[in-house]
């Protein structure tokens, strides 16, 4: 009976084997496009009537003999402002800037090929202008605009079949003025001292250390800690994607049903995303295995077995407009990112996770950072959860 019972044993982790070994190959062998698309400098100027947003975009094909052709392009801006944005008219225009090809002077995509270890750009220009100067006409006001989000909508075409892809760009329409020293308005912490400071709402065009400078630069001080929310960092290193960008997995829609229904993983495509960091064989592994433990009373097995983005993952509606119709991962190396700014600033840095029940993870910190005073001053989440737009905090001890 006992071998019996071996053998058994025996065949079903045989089985369980092949089939994440064909999960895993399944997954990794699926159609996919290797096109890349990575936005260049923008910028924004005042002009005759308006306001100019200009800019470029890199579509790169790192495959060595893949040819992908991209027949489509179409922009759809989006205005996020501070009040009724109903008199402002917004129209785009998109010029190819191919290596071997003249751009159309009318504005028209054509179908064109990117080769293996090839690239191609395309200059953008959106143009903000009030509604008119008729009797019923609105004058653009610029102190209404706040923030352009720029979805590009784009065909990948070949031996994979057609995909359609949906990116973004927020490009910051103001910046506000950094925080004095003279003005800051410090909270009073458990033995120490707390400030939030403010930045425009960033995105993958901001560098992190220029963002750090310029909103923190005049106020830290030796033995200062600056923090920074892990999404804000994950958003300016572009980790994040439209569902539409997803296909989520037969697995990706079966286990997404056992999570918490407030979990990010509770979806098909919040899971999916989790798949596409880590692989299918460790998400189904590590929900065996923790369902295991959890049976004999041992909790919280599946997100150490799954990986750090298994708890950072954030799905639509978890974070602010307009990342709220995205899904956010989490930061990328973020103990070197902390290590390399408090090179830079001279002070402690730390990558957090902070909510409004008093939870405080440190991701990761730079050497000789004290956490244990992070974890006291950020208990309150000073930052705040909503769109208070303060992803910096500056923790002073007493």
């Amino acid at each position: 009976m006992a071998l019996f019972a071996l053998k058994l044993l025996l065949v079903l982790a045989l089985l369980l084997g092949l089939t994440l070994l064909w999960l895993e190959l399944r997954h990794r062998l699926r159609p996919a496009s290797p096109l890349r698309l990575q936005a260049g400098p923008f910028e924004v100027e005042a002009g005759g009537a308006g306001l100019e947003v200009s800019g470029t975009i890199t579509l790169s094909n790192p495959h060595q003999r893949m040819e992908v052709m991209v027949p489509e392009i179409e922009l759809r801006p989006t205005l996020l402002g501070r009040g009724d944005l109903g008199g402002i008219t917004v129209s785009s225009r998109i010029e190819a800037l191919h290596p071997d090809e003249d751009s159309r002077p009318d504005g028209y995509w054509a179908a064109y090929i990117v080769k293996g270890n090839k690239s191609t750009q395309a200059r953008i220009r959106i143009s903000l202008g009030g509604s008119g100067g008729g009797s019923g006409g609105q004058a653009l006001d610029p102190a209404l605009l706040d923030t352009l989000w720029l979805e590009i909508l784009w065909i990948n075409y070949g031996p994979f079949g057609r995909l359609q892809r949906r990116d973004a760009i927020l490009v910051p329409l103001q910046q506000p003025v950094p925080l004095t020293a003279e003005a800051a308005r410090w909270r009073q912490g458990d033995r120490c001292r707390v400030l939030p400071v403010g930045t425009h709402l960033l995105g993958v065009l901001d560098d992190p250390e220029a963002v750090l400078r310029r909103y923190a630069g005049g106020l830290i001080q030796p033995g200062d800690v600056l923090t920074i929310g892990e999404t804000p960092l994950a958003v300016m290193q572009g980790r994040y994607q439209h569902p539409a960008n997803l296909a989520p997995s037969m697995l990706a829609r079966l286990l997404c049903r056992v999570f918490h229904p407030t979990s990010s993983l509770a979806t098909a495509c919040g899971l999916q995303s989790l798949i596409d960091v880590v692989g299918p064989a460790q998400v189904l592994g590590a929900w065996i295995v923790g369902l295991g433990l959890k049976l004999v009373g041992s909790k919280g097995w599946f997100y150490r077995l799954a990986g750090d983005q298994a708890r950072l993952i954030d799905d639509i509606t978890g974070t602010t407009p307009p990342y709220d119709q995205t899904i956010v991962l989490g930061p990328q190396q973020p103990a070197a990112f902390c290590a390399a700014m408090a090179r830079c600033l001279g002070v402690a840095v730390a990558v957090v996770d902070v909510n409004d029940l008093g939870r405080v993870k440190v991701l990761a910190s730079s050497p000789n950072c004290d956490e244990a005073l992070l974890e006291r001053a950020l208990r309150p989440n000073p930052a705040g959860n909503a769109n208070e737009r303060t992803p910096l905090v500056l923790v002073r001890p007493s």
